[in-house]
């Protein structure tokens, strides 16, 4: 009897370390699991077919939460802000057309000594030389805004992508007889994993923003302080800016938001030349 009640009791102290250690292996691998779908869940996000830009600013003075992290964006040659707790500026113009305040904008970029970085369209340079010109003889960067300016989200073959920036870039050789800089910025910020990755197949860096104001309906025009309101109080280290050269404020403004931010202790960058 006790030979027998030997057997079972060491039998039965086998099942328990087994079951001990099939219960520490499957903590092991939820833990494991849980942290994998932690760090992937931002590249997910982002991986659908169609993601529009977004931003959601927490804390004054401090760059925005973006719907893409800079991690991940970095995969791709990618940037919303640049990686600086210096208080340096990057401005950016989107142009998809002229309407009389580009001129005023250079102006005051002038006066201030800003470098600021343009992305154009196609007709842009077909009916603007002049000023495209001006923007490169000044020592501005024209970036490629796309030739037609789609949604780029919806563009899922590479020729067809690759025909939206080549166009503009024998646009810009025709205008200023130099090759166009490798920067590209996504109309209206619509994007998805592909667009990226066949930008930067292409040598291009994509270029959004962390800060932005609703500047671009030409008949529904914010007034100087409402632009204030969102250009002060967001303003943040490293910022990339975007503002649209089509805007009559934006061209009213520059000269005074330009020495506002130099105020507030900020300088500006040049970003072509500081995403070398």
């Amino acid at each position: 009897m006790s030979k027998s009640f030997e057997r079972v009791r060491r039998h039965l102290a086998a099942i328990v370390v087994a079951v001990v250690a099939i219960a520490l292996t499957l903590a092991a691998a939820a833990d494991l699991w849980g942290r994998w779908e932690r760090e992937k869940a931002p590249a997910e996000a982002v991986s659908g077919e169609i993601t529009n830009w977004g931003l959601s600013f927490q804390q004054e003075g401090q760059p925005p939460v973006a719907n893409a992290t800079e991690e991940y964006l970095a995969q791709f040659d990618s940037v919303y802000c640049m990686p600086t707790e210096e208080k340096k500026l990057y401005l950016t113009f989107d142009a998809g057309f002229e309407n009389g305040s580009t001129e005023k904008i250079l102006d005051a970029l002038k006066k201030h000594g800003v470098k600021a970085t343009f992305f154009l369209v196609g007709n842009y340079f077909e009916t603007q030389p002049g000023l495209v010109r001006r923007m490169v003889e000044e020592g501005h960067t024209v970036g490629n805004h796309t030739y037609s300016h789609p949604d780029m989200s919806s563009i899922g073959d590479e020729e067809s992508f690759r025909q939206e920036l080549e166009k503009n870039e024998a646009l810009y050789k025709e205008v200023t007889g130099e090759e166009m800089p490798k920067l590209y910025r996504p109309p209206q910020g619509k994007f998805c994993e592909s667009n990226l990755k066949m930008a930067q197949k292409l040598g291009y860096r994509t270029i959004f923003w962390s800060l932005a104001y609703v500047d671009w309906y030409e008949n529904d025009q914010p007034t100087p302080q409402q632009a204030y309101d969102k250009l002060l109080p967001r303003v943040h280290p490293g910022a990339v800016v975007l503002l649209h050269s089509t805007s009559k404020t934006n061209g009213e403004i520059l000269d005074e938001l330009l020495g506002k931010w130099e105020e507030l202790g900020y300088s500006f960058g040049d970003l072509a030349g500081d995403l070398q």
